[in-house]
């Protein structure tokens, strides 16, 4: 019987490019491998966005009643060394983290926010003061200052912003350094997850050599990195001519995704470009931007938004949530850089609701957010309540504070009968504006009285003139124009046609300060 097929051999050629095609799909193969694990990867990264907040700004921000679900996610900014210990965390430098509850109720704000379901998270730094690590040289009080705030606010996520001279600052970068990584080691030992991302100035190259070196030194500390977030904004010189502030921010987006791939992998960490993207933040300034002729408009924020959707940026935020509005008309020059204001002509679309849409937002815990069918009786305890349990029968005046079912809540008028959690009343319709929950280590708050002598008493048949002053049940009373016969009992009640108005207790705290300070001193 014959050969079939006599004489087929493989020749050397032949050989080579059967080899050459069994090496590419080998290759080809891995390379899709590395792919679907690089998708699965940046999958399991959730993408955020999360809006910055002015804590100390005036006007005062109400981050804890959020206009829009992309608001819920808020960053406070900022957590700074106090100015007269540098180991002292402050916000802003103006208020200690007790300061900041008392006068501006941070802490009941905060616990609002998260009863409502939104996300808290703080940022500490900024181009103004000193950030902790720049001031604070005991890693160990340096350590306890940045836990310090996270435990206080019950935060899983911080936000560095790194600017300025503290850049250059190469020993507080490492005290930085070193300090977040043990505390994130602390906390994953009780079970606890802290996000950290570092804030960085960029321009349309991406990260500056100071910022680079900055990222770097946090990976090699064992910082685990959620990303960096880079601030598209303020460009300069550096603004690529004849493109907009979206194209500017797009390069500087593909700059930091190329450099962070190259630290990652100089560290010993090659990530795929999907999880790479995702530890890319983008953060630009809305409207009016420092720089003159910058303005981040609100077709800008739509085509970043669905620039970082295609790419799976994993945060995207904005300077700032309180900024987020049209100037009003007394405000005459929208050239000048606004804390209340953009600057721009928004109508009635939010910079926050168009960026927010770029990014899918944290998932909230459905155990945690769940609300019974039938919710318990709360019983309000007066030995505990920050301030005096609400009273159908009493009467309260604008600005006066009581407890109802756990939460606490401040008269916008005078009210009496009004239930302060009415499911019905809404909006103006309600003389009741709630500030958050009753907290875990709240205690009554002493009912200020004015000192006998702080003022003289109130007497029926006497005389008083604009401006007088007078006791009468425990607080000060000024009169409001010419007066006889007529007690300040009404004021106590709220009556506009009063003649007398009640002082506030920071103006009686003055006067009660002062009146120590010169004891000869007569009270008007």
């Amino acid at each position: 019987m014959s050969e079939r097929f006599p004489g087929r051999k493989l020749s050397l050629a032949r050989l080579g490019v059967l080899t050459s095609i069994a090496i590419a799909a080998t290759i080809g193969a891995v390379g899709a491998w590395g792919n679907f694990q690089d998708v699965r990867a940046a999958g399991a990264i959730p993408s955020i966005f999360s809006g910055y907040v002015d804590v100390t700004a005036t006007p005062r921000y109400a981050f804890e009643a959020p206009v829009s679900k992309e608001a819920q996610n808020v960053l406070l900014s900022f957590i700074v060394a106090d100015g007269k210990d540098g180991c002292a965390p402050s916000w802003g430098a103006a208020y200690s983290l007790d300061g900041a509850g008392s006068a501006l109720d941070l802490d009941r704000r905060v616990a609002r926010l998260q009863q409502l379901g939104g996300a808290v998270s703080v940022s500490f730094g900024g181009l103004i003061n000193s950030e902790l690590a720049t001031s604070c040289t005991d890693p160990v009080r340096l350590e306890a200052a940045y836990r310090a705030v996270v435990d206080r606010y019950n935060v899983s996520s911080i936000d560095l912003d790194i600017e300025g001279e503290a850049l250059g600052d190469v020993a507080s970068l490492d005290r930085r350094s070193a300090a977040i990584a043990a505390l994130q080691l602390d906390r994953r030992r009780d079970g606890k997850d802290l996000s950290v991302w570092l804030t960085l100035p960029a321009d349309p190259n991406g990260m500056t050599t100071a910022g680079t070196e900055a990222v770097r030194r946090m990976i090699a500390a064992g910082t685990d990195l959620a990303g960096v977030n880079v601030m598209t904004m303020d460009y300069g010189g550096s603004k690529l001519p004849g493109r907009s502030m979206y194209e500017n921010a797009v390069s500087a987006a593909e700059a930091t995704h190329g450099q962070l791939t190259t630290l990652y992998k100089a560290a010993g960490s090659e990530l795929g470009s999907g999880t790479v993207w995702r530890k890319v933040g983008l953060t630009p300034m809305i409207g009016q931007n420092d720089i003159a002729g910058e303005i981040f408009t609100l077709q800008d924020a739509q085509e970043l938004s669905s620039y970082a959707s295609t790419k799976g940026v994993g945060r995207l935020s904005m300077w700032s949530l309180n900024r987020d509005r049209t100037c009003s008309p007394n405000y005459p020059d929208v050239k000048q850089v606004s804390d209340g204001c953009s600057g721009v002509e928004q109508g009635s679309p939010s910079f926050a609701t168009i960026l927010g849409a770029g990014v899918s937002a944290p998932s909230a815990d459905p155990a945690a957010s769940a609300q019974p069918t039938s919710a318990p009786a709360v019983t309000d305890d007066p030995s505990t309540s920050p301030f005096p349990v609400w009273s159908e029968a009493a009467a309260y005046t604008a600005g006066e504070r009581i407890v109802w079912h756990s939460n606490v809540y401040e008269a916008k008028w005078w009210t009496r009968a009004d239930t302060p959690d009415d499911p019905v009343l809404q909006g103006a319709a309600t003389p009741w504006r709630i500030i958050g929950p009753v907290l875990p280590g709240d205690r009554p708050t002493t009912q200020l009285t004015a000192p006998a002598g702080t003022a003289p008493q109130w007497q029926p048949a006497t005389v008083y003139r604009k401006g007088d002053r007078v006791l009468f049940e425990g607080r000060v009373f000024e009169a409001k124009w010419w007066t006889q016969t007529d007690s300040p009992e009404a004021a106590l009640q709220g009556s506009p046609d009063s003649p007398w108005s009640k002082l506030r207790d920071e103006e009686l705290l003055k006067i009660i300060a002062t009146a120590s300070a010169s004891p000869t001193a007569t009270p008007k």
